[in-house]
């Protein structure tokens, strides 16, 4: 076998301490599963550069994004997902 089928899936965490939706009518579980999903299928897809290289534990992101406040529970979590996939792929803004 080659190195790269010997070696083990990497597990990825992301640990969101808070987070805060003011303005937003909208069912926070359903915000989450959708947000879940979309970071999944992302990191699935494209991985996380920054954790290849031994790992960044960045703190906190920001520059999420603006989105209108009737936007739908599905695509407010996925905008938030690539919003934090950007961040932890090193294209965010990123504080320690």
């Amino acid at each position: 076998m080659r190195a790269a089928e010997q070696r083990q899936p990497r597990t990825i965490r992301v640990d969101i301490g808070e987070l805060v939706l003011d303005g937003f009518g909208v069912d926070p579980e359903h915000v989450s599963a959708s947000f879940e999903r979309e970071l999944t299928r992302l990191v699935r897809e494209r991985g996380i550069p920054i954790a290849a290289d031994g790992g960044r534990n960045p703190d906190t992101l920001s520059a999420l994004p603006s989105l209108p406040a009737g936007v739908s529970a599905r695509r407010l979590g996925q905008e938030l997902a690539r919003a934090v996939h950007a961040g932890l792929s090193g294209r965010g803004e990123v504080t320690h």
